[in-house]
């Protein structure tokens, strides 16, 4: 039994042709996304009905994430105020791409399991953890934090969120992180995926890094309207997939307390940040 799993495509179309390409040459049994196929990039609508077609023609599997889960969000309440509809612009931009085929983005599980071939040795996949599928698994994250967010009695808990591959045990059982197939932030910009075989009895599996036209995906993002339409953070998602690495929270430590206070606007305040990062 071959099953791949990948995760955050983050509405990179390139890295995603790339990935597809790559599994279905492998000819798995089972194919699951784990959640964050759109948002955060410029091509939402393409990765969903890419996707879509996949899910029609061979069977492959979705996983809620937090991005289709605050996309639909989006699409259920209006902004409660102008700070509010600025701040989350780039995700009313891409409610606005999968509206006209939301059907395909609705209705997906949280959490996924599947056995071996025989019958036992489960398999559980989801894109944080039993909590919270904004709540990712890291190296740094001790075991007393995570106890209580793994399902019990199962071979391997795959997960993913931070955009990281890793691999790690808590109190015996294996955890797998998929990474990320559009949006890496671990330094290294080519994409990642899981391949799972069940060998001999158990379950082997390895991370796969490949690589795809970055190129084309920077053009995707300059030419989609997602940074000029998407607000100031945009600029900043922008930066975090050219850099592979996570941005984000330094900006929300150093400045989105003033700016939720009323203190700093928010493109300034953005500005800033890139420039003091070097980013002009």
């Amino acid at each position: 039994m071959k099953v791949a799993i990948f995760s955050d495509v983050q509405a990179n179309l390139p890295a995603m042709e790339a990935a597809v390409a790559r599994i279905l040459a492998w000819r798995p049994d089972m194919v699951v996304l784990a959640g964050d196929l759109v948002n955060r990039g410029p091509k939402s609508l393409d990765c969903l009905e890419l996707f879509d077609q996949l899910r029609c023609e061979h069977g492959w599997l979705p996983v809620q994430g937090n991005h289709e889960t605050w996309v639909l969000r989006c699409g259920r309440e209006a902004p409660r105020n102008a700070l509010e509809a600025e701040t989350r612009r780039f995700a009313d931009w891409t409610y606005a791409q999968v509206a006209p085929r939301l059907e395909a983005l609705t209705g997906w599980p949280d959490h996924l399991c599947f056995a071996g071939t025989d019958g036992d040795d489960w398999v559980h996949v989801t894109h944080g953890t039993m909590a919270s599928n904004r709540e990712g698994i890291t190296t740094s994250a001790p075991d007393e934090s995570l106890r209580g967010k793994l399902p019990p009695d199962i071979a391997l808990f795959v997960t993913a969120h931070t955009h990281r591959p890793l691999e790690r045990i808590l109190d015996g059982t294996p955890i797998l992180n998929v990474g990320s197939v559009g949006s890496p932030f671990d330094g290294d910009p080519r994409g990642s995926y899981a391949l799972l075989q069940w060998q001999g009895g158990r379950w082997r599996w390895e991370i796969v890094r490949f690589e795809y036209d970055r190129a084309q995906a920077e053009r995707d993002f300059r030419d989609s309207g997602f940074i000029e339409e998407g607000g100031p953070l945009a600029h900043i998602l922008y930066e975090e997939w050219r850099q592979a690495r996570l941005l984000m929270p330094k900006w929300r430590v150093e400045y989105e307390p003033a700016v939720l206070a009323g203190e700093r606007p928010l493109g300034p305040s953005v500005a800033e940040f890139l420039a003091g990062i070097g980013i002009p």
